[in-house]
């Protein structure tokens, strides 16, 4: 089978005209140069040059295999250069996938701002609760909340995920503030019928230590946004995440329960296939999806402005 590399040695030595030349280009003794051409010429069957002692002429079979060379390593050469683009340049349909809550408040928002700036780029986003697995359901990207175990992919953070305990100051004022976690079973809370997590039970750390606890109430909800509506209704206390509840927490419509202890971790990660590792759309998507939740994560931590 011809290679790119016996190509470029024939379309090489026409060029330099000799043997002689071609092989001080090479960094090849003259004899090497020599064996090389006749190697190819024994593999194709066929007599690509006719060499006499002051000069080398191309017979028909010749002029045909330079011409093709040339053909085929320009292609090469475009495709490269294409790839080198695709690479440098974010263009092309990108398919991504997130939770509904997540999605819609976080996600959807940054997808307009970020077309914006990368207008080359099409983006379709689906929105659901049940886990997809990029590269086999039609999604380049998956946004979920922990690391996934599946090696076949690629898991980015791109930003971390605090859940804390809140509730309104009406509930609290109503029912009064648990002083610890076991005071959370006299409670009413709100609870959110998500993933595979145990239904009713909380996972609660306060630095090292963690506990399972049990929890019940009359509301509960497979969506956080109503979740979130009816603990500002003063409903009951909910465990949810900041990116959902910092606005309303720093204008003082609900307040942290048990501050000493947190919800388990649940980062966010970005899924998506090896093969996209090199991706100039989702390299620069996840740039500026991991950017954008920093500057989230700052002003969630200070008296800045939340940037959404």
């Amino acid at each position: 089978m011809t290679t790119p590399s016996e190509l470029a040695f024939f379309s090489l030595l026409i060029q330099q005209g000799s043997l002689a030349r071609a092989a001080r280009e090479l960094g090849l003794t003259g004899p090497a140069v020599s064996r090389r051409l006749a190697l190819l010429e024994q593999r194709l069957g066929v007599r690509l040059l006719v060499r006499t002692t002051r000069r080398m002429s191309l017979t028909p079979e010749g002029e045909l295999y330079l011409a093709e060379s040339r053909r085929i390593l320009g292609e090469i050469d475009a495709l490269e250069q294409a790839l080198s683009r695709t690479r440098a340049e974010p263009r092309g349909l990108l398919r991504i996938h997130a939770t509904l809550g997540f999605g819609r408040r976080q996600l959807a928002p940054a997808v307009s701002d970020f077309v914006r700036r990368y207008p080359a780029v099409d983006i379709q986003l689906t929105l659901g609760d049940q886990p997809v697995t990029p590269g086999e359901q039609d999604f380049d990207i998956a946004i979920r909340f922990g690391e996934p175990p599946d090696a076949r992919l690629v898991a980015r953070q791109i930003a971390s995920n605090q859940r804390y305990l809140f509730a309104a100051p009406q509930y609290l004022a109503r029912r009064g503030t648990p002083a610890s976690p076991d005071d959370l079973a006299n409670h009413d809370c709100i609870v959110i019928r998500e993933g595979a997590g145990a239904y009713g039970t909380w996972t609660l750390c306060s630095g090292k230590q963690c506990r399972n606890v049990k929890v019940r109430g009359t509301l509960s909800s497979n969506h956080g946004e109503v979740a979130v509506d009816w603990g500002l209704d003063g409903h009951g206390i909910m465990l949810r995440s900041l990116w959902d509840t910092a606005a309303e927490w720093r204008a003082g419509r609900l307040v942290r329960v048990l501050p000493e202890w947190s919800g388990s971790p649940a980062d966010i990660y970005a899924l998506y296939p090896q093969r996209l590792n090199l991706s100039a759309k989702v390299r620069v998507f996840l740039d500026f999806l991991t950017e954008r939740f920093a500057a989230y994560r700052i002003a969630t931590d200070s008296d800045a402005e939340l940037p959404w």
